[in-house]
């Protein structure tokens, strides 16, 4: 498979998160206040922008895509990455709240919330473990020093570019 194909079926993960289980869980989607919906689809494109960094940072360093049956072959420690270990899940979360914020659904609020505590069991019980045991000590480190979900304040800098 090419690379392009590679990346664009990798994003069936985002669309079935993002768009396909939304619909499902509101197949009635109603707009109950414009400053709701322009205060959600502010924080949807927040979401996106990130998204789109830190995809941009898996396929262009990473050499893979953001699918597990695609992954990147190099260790990604740049941009947002210096920061939080997932913030493309971060990403997708804000996306998330952004969509319950703009149609007011507490339906898709929950989605967003099932998601976070799937994705934090899958991290900590398989992607981590894999992570680790093909970057080696480079992870290890990477995962001491920079937190799963709450950035820290200052950007994390690998002992190999000291």
């Amino acid at each position: 498979m090419t690379n392009v194909l590679k990346q664009l079926f990798s994003f069936i993960l985002p669309i079935i998160v993002l768009i396909l289980v939304p619909l499902d869980i509101e197949p009635n989607i109603s707009i109950h206040h414009i400053a709701f919906l322009l205060a959600g689809l502010l924080i949807i494109s927040l979401g996106l922008y990130i998204m789109i960094l830190t995809i941009s940072k898996f396929i262009i360093i990473g050499k893979g895509t953001l699918a597990p049956w695609s992954p990147t072959r190099k260790l990604v420690i740049d941009g947002m990455y210096r920061y939080v270990r997932n913030p493309m899940i971060i990403g997708v979360l804000i996306v998330l709240i952004g969509e319950s914020i703009a149609i007011l659904s507490m339906n898709i609020f929950i989605w967003a919330v099932l998601f976070f505590i799937i994705n934090n069991i899958y991290f900590v019980l398989f992607e981590e473990p894999l992570v680790e045991k093909k970057f080696g000590a480079g992870y290890r480190e990477y995962k001491k020093n920079v937190p799963r979900w709450i950035p820290r304040l200052k950007p994390f800098i690998p002992k190999s570019e000291k």
